[in-house]
């Protein structure tokens, strides 16, 4: 029996899977997802420095002449206390004398006989960076489950951090069944077409951070599509397509349930896509599409970017929105809730034209989806509408309702 979307998206989120680890340089772990919490072990800035090249002053001095008695450069070690009426000339990011309230850039001085007047107004504490102002001891750098970016990279060499726990890749294993397709780089004769889904979820698998691997094309029997399964058991999650809806000429369906394949949902109430099947065999789980290109593709979207999500180890396993206007009126056949593919422009969304279920090209001009709750069935041009981008990864850890009402 077909599920609720919101009760397919429940099972996904509460999806277990025991996540390996391995422990890399931080130089290649970029788009990873950490396995542990990262905490600093150094204050940043570890000691109170200048921001600026110039004098560091008493600001109870600051309106008499200063006699300059020492410099400071940064990397310079030295203990310094200001006696009255003197400073010291310092530069950026050189550690502050411990009782200096003020540091005077250099252009808003006037230098004379080693003693300089100060030309503009002085606040206290001003140009000074002081000790865990950046970053505290012992606070919390980096979740586990965020992803690695060059902006973590920059956090964890601050912390002479050189190598982090990440959760391994998922491994993902992708085949192909139905003799009456091809793939791209066999000859096809004029009654044939090409198989475009398989090669549509290797690289759309590799795009969100997997191992992929193809197994290949099984002929049309049990045995054959039974030996590609066996062969990719290893596999966190198995993607196929086709074979999953009453009446088709296929026997993939099959091949799974004679190796123990325990079905987690079978048919989601969704427009397009509704033939989709997920489930286990042992420890690997299973993801079979429908055999349409573009209904299998914003399934996979949907639902199927979601469990790669879960099987990265991220956090971030909720679908995020971008509120948007819509850019024409839109009629919508009530009933079922729906997945319209579409351009968004940064303020505006227009829906593809072309949307049956079968079709291959849409997705190449569209950059989001909106999804259309079950009982919409209209919305008028400059209507607010959220929009969930499908050519760049946008979850959060919140839980939202993305659905257009």
């Amino acid at each position: 029996m077909a599920l609720s979307v919101n009760d397919t998206l429940e099972i996904i989120y509460n999806l277990e899977k025991n996540l390996g680890f391995e422990i890399i340089p931080i130089e290649k772990s970029i788009n990873r997802i950490c396995a542990q919490e990262i905490f600093s072990t150094y204050a940043l800035p570890k000691f109170n420095n200048s921001a600026m090249d110039g004098y560091a002053i008493r600001y109870e001095d600051y309106n008499k002449p200063l006699e300059v008695v020492d410099t400071v450069f940064a990397g310079d070690n030295k203990d310094i206390q200001l006696d009255t009426a003197t400073c010291v000339k310092i530069m950026t990011g050189a550690k502050v004398p411990y009782n200096a309230t003020a540091i005077i850039p250099k252009e808003e001085t006037i230098i004379n006989n080693n003693k300089i007047e100060i030309t503009k107004n002085v606040n206290e504490f001003q140009h000074i960076r002081f000790i865990g102002e950046d970053i505290k001891l012992g606070e919390l750098l980096i979740k586990k489950g965020q992803k690695i970016n060059f902006a973590k990279i920059t956090l964890l060499s601050s912390q002479g951090i050189s190598h982090i726990k990440v959760y391994k890749k998922p491994k993902v294993a992708v085949f192909a069944s139905g003799e009456e397709l091809k793939l791209h780089y066999e000859k096809i004769e004029d009654y044939q077409i090409y198989n475009s889904n398989t090669p549509t979820f290797i690289a759309r698998a590799k795009e969100l951070g997997c191992e992929v691997t193809f197994m290949g094309q099984a002929k049309d029997s049990i045995e054959a599509i039974k030996e590609l399964i066996q062969n990719s058991l290893d596999a966190d999650l198995i993607i196929t397509s086709g074979g999953v809806s009453v009446g088709d000429a296929d026997f993939t369906k099959e091949a799974f349930n004679t190796l123990g394949f325990k079905a987690i949902f079978d048919g989601i109430k969704i427009k397009p896509g509704k033939p989709t099947v997920f489930g286990k065999i042992e420890d690997t789980y299973i993801l079979n599409l429908p055999g349409n290109p573009l209904a299998s593709t914003l399934v996979f979207e949907l639902f199927g970017r979601l469990i790669i999500q879960k099987l990265l180890g991220s956090s971030q396993i909720y679908h995020n929105f971008i509120y948007a206007k819509m850019a024409e009126n839109f009629n919508n056949k009530k009933g079922r809730i729906t997945i319209i593919p579409g351009f968004f422009d940064g303020e505006y969304f227009t829906p593809s034209q072309k949307r049956t279920p079968g079709m291959v090209s849409t997705l190449a001009t569209a950059n989001s989806i909106i999804v259309l709750d079950e009982n919409v069935e209209k919305i008028k041009k400059d209507e607010k509408i959220k929009i969930l981008p499908i050519d760049w990864k946008f979850f959060t850890e919140e839980k939202k309702d993305f659905l257009t009402k």
